[in-house]
């Protein structure tokens, strides 16, 4: 007997999900298909189970899984038939010794959901006459790229994150524009250049016919970039590097890393091939994933770089979660002096991303009062308001 064709099951059931309404993209049914021939399933229980963890995205698109389970293998008795039945016991997980039951032909439909049909009574209409069936309109399917910007950066797998990198790196990074000291010859300026137009008098006999005239240009601010590697932003460090390495290419931004004390990395990430810039990074860096001193960083930041020029003017940046271990009125004091010298800062954390987030952590509670713009960044979409941010004039 030829082995069933397991890629097309895989497709016309994950099919059969993203039609009712479940969001599953070519990436879940890849993964669904490959964990069934890799764990071979004996019963439909476990066949149920492998396709309940890789297809289901939430617990709201369990019961449409439920449903289609039983149209796609029909006949077979759902292990969800015990839901919302006080007298059944609840099923906590799966036998691999004990087979599935096969319902009893004679029994009754079950009342908690719409007639057992096939896939190809309902692709004929033979449903379109019952009043409580609604159609849902169907969409393609999200791409793996288009899925991988709304991921979060802590859930990416190594191979994810090589992805990644390739995306931060097509991230378009732009500078705000300030005005220069220097001035520069224009025809509709808005002041006199008296040398150039003296020079020019003097072939029309020393009379000033023509005016020179110039105007103010514009230069780019500079932009510094200090990220959080302490052991509470493990799982996004990685994604953040790519981001500083980017920066450093595209804007010749300042970069550093803190967990217990500052690291600059500007040198380090001034490379062409970013792999070997975050090998050396993250060996360069003694304290990565160590604990998390954000005052005492961003103090000795100012002192040895901020006020001497640095920060002066420029957009700074700061990735972290706001976890302090030392006072955070250091942190809070140094904040306040940052933001005396810069133009505008930014905080990025991560955690920010639920709607339910407040900043009850002491070290952030103490910054937030010195920042301009504070967003989430944890995915790429969330990281285009990050350089949004920056660009904003």
């Amino acid at each position: 007997m030829p082995s069933p064709d397991l890629a097309a099951i895989s497709a016309r059931f994950a099919a059969h999900l993203h039609a009712v309404g479940v969001e599953v993209g070519p990436d879940r049914a890849g993964r669904f298909a490959s964990t069934v021939q890799l764990a071979r399933p004996g019963t439909t229980d476990e066949l149920y189970w492998l396709g309940r963890v890789t297809l289901t995205g939430s617990p709201t698109d369990i019961a449409i899984y439920d449903r289609v389970f039983a149209d796609v293998f029909l006949g077979i008795a759902d292990v969800s038939d015990s839901r919302g039945d006080p007298n059944q016991p609840s099923v906590d997980s799966f036998d691999r010794r004990s087979p599935r039951p096969v319902p009893d032909a004679a029994a009754p439909p079950r009342s908690s959901g719409a007639p057992r049909t096939s896939p190809e009574q309902r692709d004929s209409g033979e449903m379109a006459d019952d009043e409580n069936v609604t159609e849902r309109p169907t969409g393609a399917p999200a791409s793996s790229q288009e899925l991988l910007r709304r991921r979060n950066f802590a859930a990416c797998t190594q191979h994810e994150l090589a992805q990644l990198r390739r995306l931060v790196s097509e991230l378009e990074v732009a500078a705000p524009q300030r005005s220069s000291r220097r001035r520069r010859r224009h025809r509709s300026g808005t002041s006199v250049d008296h040398r150039a137009t003296l020079r020019r008098a003097r072939r029309t006999g020393g009379h000033p016919a023509h005016l020179i005239r110039r105007r103010t240009t514009a230069r780019r601010r500079s932009v510094v970039l200090i990220a959080d590697v302490s052991g509470s932003m493990e799982t996004y460090s990685r994604a953040y590097l790519y981001l500083l390495h980017g920066a450093v290419e595209a804007l010749r931004a300042e970069t550093f890393v803190f967990a217990t004390r500052l690291t600059r990395l500007t040198r380090t990430l001034r490379t062409s091939d970013p792999e070997h810039a975050l090998r050396t990074a993250v060996d360069g860096v003694d304290d990565w994933s160590g604990g998390t001193r954000i005052g005492e960083a961003i103090r000795e930041f100012n002192d040895r770089w901020g006020r001497r020029g640095l920060a002066r003017g420029a957009v700074i940046v700061i990735v972290s979660d706001g976890w302090e271990s030392d006072d955070p009125a250091l942190l809070g004091e140094q904040m306040a002096r940052l933001s005396r010298l810069a133009h505008r800062i930014i905080w990025v954390n991560p955690r920010a991303q639920s709607d339910r987030y407040q900043p009850l952590a002491a070290g952030m509670a103490a910054a937030l009062p010195h920042v301009d713009t504070f967003t989430s960044g944890h995915s790429l979409d969330a990281l285009d308001e990050v350089l949004a941010a920056i660009a904003r004039d």
